[in-house]
């Protein structure tokens, strides 16, 4: 599917004016097998969230390596489905070109929905070398010597964030968006409301 679906991603542009971004997280609670998917709209000048939806449920597919989208995407399609504002970008914590096939998560999901989509990870996929200290600097990102993505920092001497493209945006415009979404902190406002309206969600009886 993976392989399939490849050649129907685009890095050719993005969005005109970016007005609101989603945030969209998975949180997993081992002991009760249960995932929380959360997805945040924020607006981009004020960083205030104006719309959010979580979904629940139980893992239907296991934990492959590569394989990540078919864990996490059908409960965020879901909660994507659910909410009252179209987002003009979703951010997607996890990977999009930086993939073993170039078809990660941020790429799975911007060709379903066919919305812009940018993937910003915690971990690399692939070899970079630190960028310098100040925020905005930047480092290529490879994977079997093909540039999939930089490794940003966003804030000054903290460890970066690494974007790779998902689907219709260029990997210049990705990175000031990030910049814009991360004014404070290390990861963008985005994946930080998302990871918290996940883990604020009490276990189900």
């Amino acid at each position: 599917m993976q392989q399939r679906l490849r050649p129907l991603v685009r890095f050719d542009g993005e969005p005109e004016v970016i007005r609101t971004a989603a945030g969209l997280d998975v949180a997993y609670r081992e002991e009760v097998d249960e995932l929380v998917a959360a997805v945040t709209v924020l607006d981009v000048a004020s960083l205030s969230v104006i719309d959010n939806v979580v979904v629940r449920g139980e893992p239907e597919f296991p934990y492959v390596s590569g394989l990540f989208a078919f864990r996490e995407a059908p409960p965020l399609l879901e909660a994507l489905t659910r909410l009252s504002v179209e987002p003009d970008v979703l951010v997607c914590d996890g990977q999009g070109l930086a993939h073993p096939r170039r078809f990660g998560l941020a790429c799975h999901l911007g060709v379903l929905t066919e919305l812009p989509s940018i993937g910003v990870a915690k971990t690399a996929m692939g070899r970079y070398e630190p960028p310098n200290e100040q925020r905005g600097d930047w480092s290529p990102i490879r994977y079997d010597e093909e540039i999939v993505g930089r490794a940003l920092r966003t804030q000054r001497g903290v460890k970066p964030v690494f974007v790779s493209l998902g689907h219709r945006f260029t990997l210049d415009a990705a990175c000031e968006l990030v910049l814009r979404l991360a004014p404070r902190y290390r990861l963008p406002e985005t994946t930080r409301s998302a990871d918290r309206l996940g883990r604020s969600m009490p276990n189900e009886e």
